[in-house]
């Protein structure tokens, strides 16, 4: 049975990952919610999505961002808002990368700004991709591990307990993370 041994340090790690991404989450979604005209034109810049939906996406994903990094702040609804992180995640890997395959030269618009770059300026996708590569492994660890310390969802009962070793080591007793 020792393979549903979960280490003591699994808790703090997420709540540590719960924190890296919710606080990107929120700087993004922050730095690009007062300014929607740029967000829409970061989407569009990608050319990958009709022109109307890409303003759809390009309005509500700063939203989204805040929403979710909020979620994981606060430890609510971790799990959910972990898989939503990682998918976020995801999809931004793949359309800098379908950038950078079809040589388009743009800014992600990460955080804020975005579309075509001028004269002389260098995307930065290798670092882009590295960084929402990253971030997805916390989200998926989030999705995986779930909530973590400090979080409501523990605090409310919401999240289900984790098998760890009791003293002795022979039995496993269910304890809360």
């Amino acid at each position: 049975m020792r393979s549903l041994y979960v280490h003591p340090a699994v808790p703090w790690v997420t709540t540590v990952a719960r924190l890296v991404v919710a606080g990107v989450l929120i700087v993004a979604g922050w730095l690009k919610i007062g300014t929607p005209a740029l967000s829409v034109q970061a989407v569009k810049a990608y050319e990958l999505l009709p022109v109307s939906v890409a303003t759809a996406v390009g309005y509500g994903l700063p939203i989204l961002e805040i929403v979710v990094g909020v979620l994981l702040v606060v430890g609510l609804l971790t799990r959910a808002a972990g898989a939503v992180s990682a998918l976020l995640m995801l999809a931004f890997v793949a359309g800098i990368a379908s950038a950078w395959a079809r040589g388009l030269r743009i800014d992600c618009g990460c955080f804020g700004g975005g579309g075509k770059l001028a004269d002389g300026q260098e995307p930065g996708y290798l670092w882009e991709i590295l960084r929402d590569g990253g971030l997805f492994l916390l989200g998926a660890w989030i999705t995986r591990f779930g909530p973590g310390r400090l979080a409501l969802d523990s605090a409310l009962g919401l999240a289900p307990g984790r098998e760890v070793d009791d003293d002795e080591g022979d039995d496993l007793a269910t304890a809360t993370t």
